[in-house]
């Protein structure tokens, strides 16, 4: 168990560089802008959703080197490209070589959030799977921090403080890197796409595995259950749409807006510059405790008790800032319930959605499965990500906020009436039930 836990929180550093990537931008945000002289809407689409778009491509295609060339290589793929995108875009001389390069780190955040949900839920037992898979998450909300942290200690440092910004995550993705090379394949890859069952075993006995024929019997009874290559077949066809709804619904309670746009929504309020960067390190802060408290819960009280949890928090908050813009109460009340928003993300979506999207599918299609899902999360990161900037300049912050408001009760009423438990089930006993003659989840289970 000290060997899968090593390597799912070693695995999980490319959560640490997704965090990081994403968050990193908000203080270069307005120095970039006034810097290159750009348009609003200029500035959303080449400057500020690059990197999603990026991220998108990646999330779309990842599965690809995933399944081609193994998950291991594709880990290591990641690394290469964030280590590029941070050097690159820290001493990019314009807009455009500098959209590239956030644009190849984006490549790089989309394959990790196929690559490694998938990579840990192979090698994890049942029984701590959930909170394995959810390090990535833990990662990605620690490098979310410590990007807020970073910017708010090298903000005024220098005239070309956004570029120290930008380049320090240099030196977590090398290091990333020499970490990743002596990580083990992942042993149902090795018997789905290699029908290599020695090695595959060898590896199982290594990580602690103390049933390792069982498991192999299961991989094998998987894959011969479970022929179909293509994702939108009449066997997939029900965690596909699990998959799409709990992605797109992540994205449309504004979490990315928030976390991209986090100072220019509290100058909005009326804080001022300094004071809105402190309060997006609040963020960071409360998205990192939270996302431990869910950690610890997710194997204990199952996905769907979070999601609720997490719902009503999303519907509450969402509602008093909407109302706090409509009726100019103060900056206090807006950054208060923006961290309540934070912690109901945190402990709710923030926490499940790798963990469930690599719970649902097959291990035939887990990959393609994942790029649905992170495909369809990114692609709505980046649409929301692009247009705020020109939407917040013809809708006030109340109207935003609402139609935010409305997303989340629509996914109050997924998780109520649609999603099912998969905790504490192995992966194979929840491919059986996506390919029952009914094509459902027993959702007690």
């Amino acid at each position: 168990m000290k060997k899968i836990i090593y390597w799912s929180v070693t695995v999980a550093v490319a959560g640490f560089l997704f965090g990081f990537d994403t968050a990193v931008i908000s203080g270069a945000d307005k120095p970039i802008q006034a810097l290159w002289n750009t348009s609003s809407l200029f500035h959303g689409l080449f400057i500020m959703s690059s990197a999603l778009w990026g991220t998108l491509l990646g999330a779309l295609t990842g599965n690809y080197p995933c399944d081609k060339w193994g998950r291991k290589p594709t880990l290591v793929l990641v690394g290469v490209l964030f280590l590029i995108s941070a050097l690159g875009s820290a001493m990019a001389p314009e807009a455009y070589s500098f959209a590239l390069l956030r644009f190849i780190g984006g490549v790089g955040v989309g394959i990790s959030s196929i690559v490694v949900p998938a990579y840990i839920s192979e090698i994890a037992p049942a029984k701590y799977r959930g909170r394995l898979v959810a390090l990535y998450q833990f990662q990605i909300v620690f490098g979310i921090l410590v990007a807020f942290v970073s910017n708010f200690l090298i903000a005024g440092t220098s005239a070309i403080d956004w570029r120290l910004m930008l380049g320090v995550e240099a030196i977590p993705a090398l290091a990333y890197l020499l970490m990743i090379i002596k990580a083990p394949e992942s042993p149902r890859w090795l018997v789905q796409k290699k029908n290599e069952k020695a090695k595959a075993r060898s590896i199982l006995v290594t990580l602690g595995e103390q049933n390792p024929d069982q498991v192999l019997n299961d991989i094998e009874r998987d894959k011969l259950q479970n022929s179909q290559s293509k994702l939108f077949g009449g066997s997939y066809s029900k965690p596909a749409l699990f998959a799409f709804l709990f992605a797109a619904f992540n994205q449309l309670s504004g979490i990315n807006f928030i976390i991209y746009y986090a100072p220019r929504v509290f100058e909005l309020a009326g804080l001022d510059v300094n004071q809105s960067l402190l309060s997006g390190a609040g963020i960071g802060v409360v998205n990192l405790c939270f996302t431990m408290l869910g950690l610890s819960l997710i194997d204990k009280f199952g996905r769907r008790s979070l999601m609720y949890i997490g719902s009503i928090g999303y519907v509450i908050s969402l509602s008093v800032v909407a109302w706090a813009f409509s009726t100019e109460s103060g900056g206090l009340t807006v950054v208060a319930f923006v961290f309540v928003f934070i912690a109901a993300h945190a402990i709710g979506q923030g926490t499940v959605i790798w963990v469930f999207i690599a719970e649902i599918f097959p291990n035939k299609v887990r990959s393609k499965g994942q790029s649905l899902g992170s495909g369809t999360h990114w692609f709505f990161a980046a649409a929301i990500t692009l247009l705020m900037p020109f939407f917040l300049e013809r809708f006030s912050a109340t109207e935003v906020f609402t139609f935010f408001t409305l997303m989340m009760l629509g996914q109050l009423i997924f998780v109520a009436w649609f999603m099912p438990e998969t905790k504490g089930r192995s992966l194979e006993a929840i491919s059986l039930d996506t390919n029952n003659k009914h094509g459902a989840f027993d959702a007690n289970r």
